[in-house]
């Protein structure tokens, strides 16, 4: 009888979404009926159903929603003439394009054009800036997927610490860096990311000052992120997104 029940609970949310599929199918065809009897043109309806955008709110990815929004947030205080991110989303590099001098860099080379705006390649174990050069650098929610070879990229159980190096070393004195990554129980899970401990993005930039700190947390529903939450706060996410915000002696 236990085992029948785990079996019952295991396909219970297969069931209702099925469930839910039939009874979006059918109200896309009597939707779709409907609007054919409105429509007073001859132009030709194909049917493309997105059967499952009808929502009481418009979802979100929490990290790739609040990170550039809080990347956005440090660049207007620090007003930065030129701003160089290494593979971070494209659309926040895209974005701020338009208010700063930008240039992004990634394994695989973006193909996006726009004034204000350079593209271009670089490996992050091995960046082909001089040291101590860059005034204004982010690196975000990228170090984590580094040497596990999801982007075409060499396997390299280090490869992670080789970018947290490189990008330590050719920020400028004086400079920022936004880095992120995401937080929780320490594990990799092969091949997609690693998850970090609050105290290892630490260690392992040990040469820089962390001026702020914020965290996207498990429970983002209610707060969004929040700026320098307490050491217990941080260790209790499972996948939280660390933003932090570095500066170089």
């Amino acid at each position: 009888m236990i085992n029948l029940l785990n079996v019952l609970r295991k396909i219970k949310p297969f069931v209702q979404r099925q469930i839910d599929q039939n009874k979006n199918q059918q109200l896309f065809e009597q939707q779709l009926a409907q609007f054919t009897a409105q429509l007073k043109s001859s132009i030709s309806i194909t049917k493309n159903p997105c059967l499952t955008d009808n929502t009481g709110t418009t979802g979100i990815e929490p990290h790739y929603t609040y990170h550039p929004a809080w990347a956005a947030r440090v660049l207007a205080q620090t007003k930065p003439v030129k701003h160089i991110d290494i593979s971070s989303i494209t659309y926040f590099s895209n974005i701020i394009s338009a208010f700063i001098l930008t240039e992004f860099y990634d394994y695989r080379p973006a193909n996006i054009v726009l004034p204000n705006y350079k593209a271009g390649r670089a490996d992050l174990t091995n960046l082909h800036f001089l040291s101590n050069s860059i005034e204004s650098l982010s690196c975000m929610h990228t170090v984590e997927h580094i040497g596990l070879g999801r982007y075409g990229d060499k396997l390299d159980v280090d490869g992670d610490t080789k970018a947290m190096n490189e990008l330590a070393r050719v920020l400028a004195p004086g400079g920022t860096l936004l880095f992120v990554v995401p937080i929780g129980n320490p594990r990799i899970e092969f091949n997609a990311h690693r998850v970090y401990a609050y105290q290892t993005i630490i260690d392992n930039f040990s040469d820089l000052t962390l001026k702020e700190f914020s965290l996207i947390p498990d429970d983002f529903e209610k707060i969004g992120y929040t700026i320098n939450p307490s050491i217990d706060i941080i260790n209790k996410q499972h996948w939280g997104c660390g933003c932090f915000w570095f500066t170089k002696p």
